[in-house]
């Protein structure tokens, strides 16, 4: 049984300057960086390093706590696909932008359940939201981009410019 693939609008963003590289950055943020591996080669453990502000360092599983899909980005003959594992997201819980050469794609999902008997209630809440920004690939028609999803799997389709497709060649690889 295969369900009818769902367009989803993708929104573009004006593009602005693109940040410079000292932006956010300050001197001491990189000798911290070099101190906080100096105390990483001693070895693991919040006694080895005691003045690491590292989330991970106190909470071990709050790695695990973000919802992150499943992505893989392919080169196509045509174009570049980028595909999402979704399970259970309509095309209305994701959203879809172009902004500063990056394609953002967000979700979100929420399910609720109450069940009442006479002798008890059940409630019970499910929650979650992702965010993921990749850069875009160089040669990519921004106009011809397209999104569908079908059985829980966000596809999105990026057409290559036709100077790319010129630019592409195929090399013969030689025995040695």
């Amino acid at each position: 049984m295969s369900a009818k693939p769902s367009n989803i609008e993708v929104k573009r963003e004006p593009t602005a300057s693109a940040p410079t590289q000292a932006e956010g950055w300050t001197p001491l943020m990189s000798l911290r960086g070099e101190i906080d591996r100096l105390f990483d080669d001693f070895g693991a453990g919040l006694w080895h390093r005691p003045f690491s502000r590292r989330l991970h360092d106190l909470f071990p599983a709050a790695d695990t706590w973000a919802v992150i899909p499943a992505m893989e980005l392919a080169d196509c003959d045509g174009d570049y696909r980028i595909t999402a594992e979704l399970p259970g997201l309509m095309p209305e819980d994701v959203e879809i932008k172009l902004a500063n050469g990056s394609i953002v794609i967000r979700g979100e999902k929420s399910e609720e359940k109450k069940e009442e008997k006479e002798n008890y209630l059940l409630k019970e809440r499910r929650y979650g939201s992702f965010h993921r920004s990749l850069p875009l690939p160089p040669g990519v028609d921004v106009d011809g981009i397209s999104a569908s999803v079908s059985n829980g799997v966000l596809t999105v389709t990026l057409p290559k410019s036709a100077e790319a497709k010129q630019q592409e060649r195929k090399i013969k690889v030689n025995a040695a």
